[in-house]
């Protein structure tokens, strides 16, 4: 089936099953490479887009689902201007180590800022509760969100 997808600003046509995830419809059929597989059961955040500005989990978002929403991915993020203070945040304070987790957890942080401008930890804590970070960069990871944030 036929879909016509409003993906980072631009349209996107594609030719898939109507109960084909996203994550693979951005990666394999569009190129997208940014946004990551991580467990493929929503627990990780690896995979984390935006739909319409909310974090979703695009592993288990069939692109039947999506309809005219408005998906962003990190190829994107930083047009905004949440994405653009994380990125710079993460960069200035050294968040990355493995890099692989980055993505979902700068996606989850750019919906929390969209949301909640100025977070408190608990904030934080209920935002970025599904996104694991294997390498351990919690501390790192909150840190920049303050330092986006300016608090």
């Amino acid at each position: 089936m036929v879909f016509t997808l409003k993906i980072n600003g631009a349209p996107h046509e594609v030719d898939v099953d109507g109960d084909t995830p996203l994550l693979w419809v951005l990666r394999d059929v569009l190129g997208m490479t940014g946004t990551k597989f991580g467990c493929g059961q929503a627990l990780c955040g690896a995979c984390t887009v935006h739909l319409d500005g909310q974090a979703v989990r695009s592993c288990q978002t069939p692109v039947d689902s999506v309809g005219d929403s408005a998906v962003t991915t990190i190829e994107a993020i930083g047009q905004t201007p949440q994405g653009a203070a994380l990125q710079k945040a993460w960069l200035e304070l050294e968040v990355v180590q493995c890099g692989y987790c980055q993505s979902g957890q700068i996606m989850s942080a750019a919906a929390l800022l969209k949301d909640t401008p100025k977070p408190t930890d608990s904030d934080i804590d209920a935002a970025m509760s599904g996104n694991v970070c294997r390498c351990g960069t919690y501390h790192r990871i909150r840190a920049a969100i303050k330092h986006a944030a300016g608090v």
